[in-house]
């Protein structure tokens, strides 16, 4: 008979499970804290790490992840085109002020799609930059004096 493996969750953490089929709260949301999709749904936790990141001298990460995302609202293909031109040329470009760290068969295959782009021409690379957040700059803010302040501030009532 195969051994039963038990997680930490506790008997009351499983009824709120049961519960709230919604969000499953996992081990690793409750020893790490918020995910990174959590803190970026959350205009104050987004400023605060946005802030977090300038201080590192990151914040192209965030400002090309935003980018992104605006890109994809696009509905006119006359200014997508520009706005994918302008994106390259702000974050993608090799003498890009704000350049972000994606390899060069990613960043090679965007110049390629610029000729005809379509609202996924940047997803790898801004799913890569997700990533690259979520496991390097995230735990570290998580950490942060800034986080802890606005996670206080947000607990007491007004």
């Amino acid at each position: 008979m195969p051994k039963l493996l038990f997680s930490k969750i506790r008997i009351y953490e499983f009824k709120d499970l049961i519960r709230n089929k919604k969000q499953p709260i996992t081990q690793d949301r409750l020893t790490h804290g918020p995910k990174l999709a959590d803190l970026l749904e959350n205009r104050d936790y987004l400023a605060a790490f946005r802030s977090f990141l300038q201080s590192e001298f990151s914040a192209e990460n965030i400002d090309f992840w935003l980018a992104c995302r605006e890109y994809k609202q696009m509905t006119s293909s006359g200014s997508l085109s520009n706005k994918a031109a302008d994106i390259y040329k702000e974050f993608l470009h090799p003498m890009a002020q704000k350049e972000v760290n994606i390899d060069h068969h990613t960043r090679e295959k965007i110049k390629i799609s610029l000729v005809k782009p379509d609202l996924t021409c940047f997803d790898e690379a801004e799913m890569h930059i997700y990533r690259l957040m979520e496991k390097d700059s995230c735990p570290r803010f998580l950490k942060s004096e800034a986080y802890q302040n606005l996670r206080n501030t947000a607990r007491k009532p007004m």
